[in-house]
């Protein structure tokens, strides 16, 4: 197999599926504070929007990590990121479980967050590099790591949190990525050739001439556009437990809602990417930010049980697809040795909206009493998204028009 062959070849495809696993390992950090948000909140009777802050750090580091661990992806390869940051992250939950106070615990989600952020887009940037023509399925199902993790890992937490409380919950964590991210990440080691890049590059250039718009442009209004999406993204899934508990159906019916959710949005994930393999990043991500709006709305009039599964599920099968559009648009427009930082960036301004919708949303629940304005909320910020994705569009077709 020539250098050239090798993307969308077997080795790819095995190379995708190891990586799915570290991904549903390694992006822990990400959820657990969400399910543990209710017993942070009674140990050191915080108020919503406080008890929030440990997420909203989490999410902080998860931030800076996926904008600055890309570039170190684009240079030294993806293994060795990898590793770096599974010990970050597992030091954060040891030493945030072994913590008294409350301001030691908050300030160490930074660590958890950044060493989780090298299992999200990171990790795509790199699955990315080794497929053409399948790359959007390539990339939904690596993507869909993050929610199988969320799916998977309150399951399983909410019996350590029964028996053993959060900080044994934490304690496991950091154990458990220690001994799964580091082996495998070893068998990442190989960096994608020079050849093999650049008949990748060859129509990425030439679709980005056809665009009219410059990298950085493109890159920042798809900043604007992400930030937009996921304020209106957090507030089910960081909230969901907490207002399941506010209703009086407890964490454990919650954490089986943000579970459903979740694993909605691996289907939407897939499905999404072989959209994107047939008509562009582009229309797939308007198509998301279209249903995100529309299931948001459903939420308002939703108070019952089953209508809150019912609408849960929804939400997931709706919203799945949009952060890794991101990913295939930058890829389809942008240098594959640029893949890491651009893609990085980009998915760095949609997890600064999941921190600033997660924080926002309890911020109004504390001076509105309810959920109700949240959701509101969202969805403003939703239709934002939606009218950037819009002009994107309208522009590059505008352009393309010109050019034939």
């Amino acid at each position: 197999m020539g250098d050239e062959d090798i993307l969308d070849s077997g080795y790819s495809w095995r190379r995708l599926m190891l990586s799915l696993a570290i991904a549903i390992v390694g992006n822990v950090g990400m959820w657990a504070v969400i399910v543990v948000l209710p017993s942070i909140a009674s140990e050191f009777s915080l108020a919503r929007a406080d008890a929030t802050l440990p997420y909203t750090l989490t999410m902080a580091g998860f931030a800076i990590g996926n904008g600055l661990i890309g570039r170190i992806v684009d240079r030294y390869g993806v293994a060795y990121a990898l590793i770096g940051a599974a010990v970050m992250q597992a030091l954060g939950f040891l030493g945030a479980a072994a913590m008294p106070g409350i301001l030691p615990v908050t300030l160490l989600h930074l660590a958890v967050g950044f060493g989780a952020a090298a299992c999200f887009a990171p990790l795509i940037a790199d699955v990315s590099l080794w497929f053409l023509k399948r790359r959007g399925i390539a990339v939904a199902l690596i993507a869909s790591g993050n929610y199988l993790s969320g799916a998977f890992w309150p399951l399983v937490l909410s019996g350590v949190l029964a028996t053993g409380g959060w900080r044994a919950a934490y304690t496991v964590l950091g154990i458990v990525l220690l001994v799964t991210v580091i082996p495998g990440a070893l068998f990442l080691r190989r960096r994608l050739p020079d050849e093999a890049a650049a008949q990748s590059d060859r129509i990425s250039l030439a679709r980005a001439k056809s665009s009219g718009f410059s990298p950085n442009a493109l890159t920042l209004l798809l900043g604007l556009a992400g930030i937009g999406c996921c304020v209106a993204m957090a507030m089910p899934q960081v909230h969901i437990v907490a207002f399941c508990v506010d209703l009086g159906y407890g964490p454990a019916v919650g954490g089986q809602m943000l579970s459903l959710m979740l694993l909605g949005g691996v289907v939407s994930r897939v499905v999404s990417g072989l959209v994107a393999d047939r008509i562009g990043g582009v229309r797939t991500l308007l198509i998301g930010s279209a249903l995100q709006t529309m299931a948001l709305v459903l939420y308002l009039p939703s108070g019952g049980l089953t209508s809150l599964y019912l609408v849960s599920a929804i939400f997931g099968l709706s919203q799945g697809g949009i952060v890794p559009s991101y990913a295939v648009i930058v890829r389809e427009y942008l240098p594959a040795r640029e893949a890491g930082s651009r893609v990085g960036l980009v998915i760095m301004t949609t997890i600064v909206g999941m921190a600033l919708g997660g924080w926002m949303s309890g911020w109004i629940y504390d001076v509105s009493g309810s959920y109700f304005l949240a959701f509101v909320n969202g969805i403003a910020w939703n239709l934002l998204n939606f009218g950037i994705v819009l002009m994107i569009l309208l522009r590059t077709r505008r352009a393309g028009a010109v050019l034939a």
